[in-house]
């Protein structure tokens, strides 16, 4: 089975860094993953998280598109309810316009961090209830349409009208697979924080793709949390810093992403034991033959089109090599390839 290998980068923040360090390690995991021959490379919008540098998407994707050539890059996502579709439209429309063919434009409708600061960016609550709209607006602004009626009947979009990334609906939930095969969108699904939602989503996305007739063809990408190391035991090893960070955002301990000797001298409960172990069940963890099987097994059980790797472990090393290995072992080359447009 062939299918295209792409990564989600999380800009993450281990203890004893800062964000400085977390922005300049993304840029060079985005230098190395494109080497390696992944199609695409996104980032996600998170706000007040200690242990996620990726704030404004935009602006890493700019810096990242900058040093590369070939990989696409882009958000996973930009989180709608935060931002006017227009604003959204110009920033992805001038980042287009600097690398044509290269930038996706994934959205979303979470609220991207804890109460305070969800309401610190968007003010009214019910914004999130506008998604729909949203979305068909900011389709409408790259189609070369007016925003909307009344006030907005003269809006365009200034300056690169005429660049338009491929657009991408994210979720997690049913919501946005029936909206994503109403719109005749792309859908990417985060699988990596919601596996028990995974399989019926993307069956009502394609049943639901399919009987709204669109001229094109329905594609699915799953976002996986993957760790893969030279041996078993060193995975396991390294993913244990992921264990207990999810267990700290369980409880509202949010930090820096912990390292795995942290991990190792923690005092765990048995309760914290458990459910950092239900959460790394859901990864794909292991050496480069485990983690090669599982990918498989889930791209075929979920009829995905394409897989992005999550690999958030504490040092850069570790995650330079786990997307090494898994390029490897799925024969990955650095040659472009083309999409449709």
């Amino acid at each position: 089975m062939s299918i295209p290998l792409s990564v989600l980068d999380l800009a993450p923040i281990g203890s004893g860094s800062n964000g400085a360090q977390a922005l300049r390690d993304s840029l060079r995991l985005a230098q190395h993953v494109e080497a390696l021959g992944y199609h695409r490379l996104w980032y996600a919008e998170h706000h007040g998280m200690p242990g996620i540098a990726s704030s404004a998407p935009d602006l890493v994707i700019a810096h990242a598109a900058q040093v590369t050539s070939r990989i696409r890059v882009g958000s996973g996502g930009v989180l709608l309810p935060n931002h006017s579709p227009l604003a959204v439209a110009e920033r992805f429309g001038i980042l287009e316009c600097l690398h044509p063919g290269r930038i996706d434009l994934g959205l979303g409708r979470a609220p991207g961090g804890e109460p305070a600061t969800t309401y610190a960016l968007r003010r009214d609550p019910r914004s999130a209830e506008e998604f729909p709209s949203d979305v068909q607006e900011l389709m409408s602004l790259f189609a070369g349409k007016a925003a909307g009626e009344g006030a907005f009947s003269s809006v365009k979009l200034v300056p690169c009208p005429e660049n338009a990334p491929q657009i991408w609906l994210l979720g997690s939930s049913l919501f946005s697979a029936q909206l994503a095969a109403v719109l005749g969108l792309p859908f990417a699904f985060a699988h990596h924080f919601s596996p028990q939602n995974t399989l019926p989503a993307v069956r009502i996305y394609r049943e639901r793709f399919a009987k709204a007739g669109h001229a094109h063809a329905p594609r699915v990408l799953l976002a996986v949390g993957t760790v893969a190391a030279d041996t078993e035991s060193r995975a396991r090893d390294i993913a244990s810093s992921l264990g207990l960070t999810w267990v700290r955002i369980r409880t509202g301990k949010t930090g820096p992403l912990p390292s795995v000797e942290e991990a190792r001298q923690y005092p765990w409960t048995p309760d914290e034991r458990a459910v950092a172990n239900d959460f790394l069940s859901t990864q794909v963890i292991g050496d480069a033959a485990t983690v090669h099987e599982g990918l498989l097994r889930l791209a075929r059980e979920a009829q995905a089109d394409e897989l992005m790797l999550s690999t958030m472990v504490h040092d850069l090393e570790d995650r330079m090599r786990s997307y090494q290995l898994v390029a490897e072992r799925f024969g990955l080359t650095s040659a472009p390839r083309p999409e449709a447009r």
